[in-house]
């Protein structure tokens, strides 16, 4: 009865754009335990008891929250589905603050990719190009590794057909990345062999994210980059970060360029919601620092 209604459900928001992979899988494991206790409804004690299998409490906390909104969705049809609540019950998830790289830290990085073991004729150039291309841009891993041959267009543009949620987008790049990355592609194009992704591997395939950041972690330790001590290391992703918090650190004071300017990063780095774009402000304290700076002026001299 229930595995019906989610396929309905999941039907529907897949119609509207959303993947929904976990979300059907999760689901579904979700009715099949209900009907293990013989439930045709939706009752909050199941939930709850089905939730609580999660292996962690921010686990526990979206299972919850996926069943809910599940029974909101069911409840409209059929009242007799209950709703669990989940006032009380907050995500304890906390985003962990990024790892900023100081431009020195980035070049350093850069250079020791020169330093790598030569696994393969290319991989010195792939992770050079590959880093440098994430700084200096802000894509994600996953972008940068599924780039092909033909989404480098011309004018130096890149076109993102793989994105995040789906949705793809053209990236415009700075002479000086373009440059660079045309002097890699002419060593790319040497490479005998039908795979037509940018970054390939020692057999010529796409990388994976793992031997990405694997090989990310020996770059590391070559150009001894980190904070000795932190509780987690930086990672390929907080490139990502980087670019967003200088870009934001530029950012003109003036309200209506800040607006223009939040918006163009956001599209930019490819966020769905502009609040993912907000969150690069609480994460870094300079950041959080020049805007109570600016509050404080602006109260002072009155203004609005």
């Amino acid at each position: 009865m229930l595995n019906n209604e989610v396929e309905r459900y999941v039907a529907l928001r897949r119609a509207l754009g959303s993947k929904l992979q976990g979300l059907a899988r999760s689901l579904h494991l979700y009715a099949r335990f209900a009907a293990e206790r013989g439930d045709t409804l939706i009752r909050t004690a199941t939930a709850e008891a089905w939730a609580a299998l999660g292996t962690s409490s921010h686990a526990r906390y979206l299972r919850l929250r996926q069943v809910a909104r599940f029974a909101r969705f069911v409840h409209a049809d059929d009242p007799a589905h209950e709703v669990p609540s989940l006032l009380l019950r907050r995500s304890p998830y906390l985003r962990p603050l990024p790892y900023i790289y100081t431009p020195d830290e980035i070049g350093r990085l850069l250079a020791a990719t020169g330093r790598l073991r030569r696994a393969y004729p290319l991989r010195r150039a792939v992770y050079q190009t590959l880093l440098g291309l994430i700084a200096a841009t802000g894509r994600r891993l996953s972008e940068a590794l599924n780039l092909r041959l033909d989404d480098v267009l011309s004018e130096g543009v890149l076109h993102i057909g793989t994105a995040k949620f789906g949705k793809s987008r053209l990236v415009p790049l700075h002479p000086t990345v373009r440059d660079a990355l045309d002097r890699y592609l002419a060593l790319r194009r040497r490479l005998a062999t039908t795979h037509d992704h940018v970054f390939v591997s020692a057999r010529n395939r796409r990388i994976s994210s793992c031997m990405a950041e694997y090989t990310f972690r020996r770059i590391l330790k070559l150009a001894q980059v980190g904070t000795p001590g932190r509780a987690r290391p930086p990672r390929i992703h907080d490139l990502r970060h980087t670019f967003a918090t200088r870009a934001l650190e530029s950012c003109p004071g003036e309200r209506r360029a800040v607006a223009r300017h939040f918006v163009a990063l956001s599209t930019y780095l490819g966020h769905v919601d502009i609040r993912q774009t907000y969150w690069y402000l609480e994460a870094t304290p300079d950041l959080m620092t020049d805007i109570a700076s600016a509050g404080e002026a602006l109260v002072d001299g009155g203004g609005r």
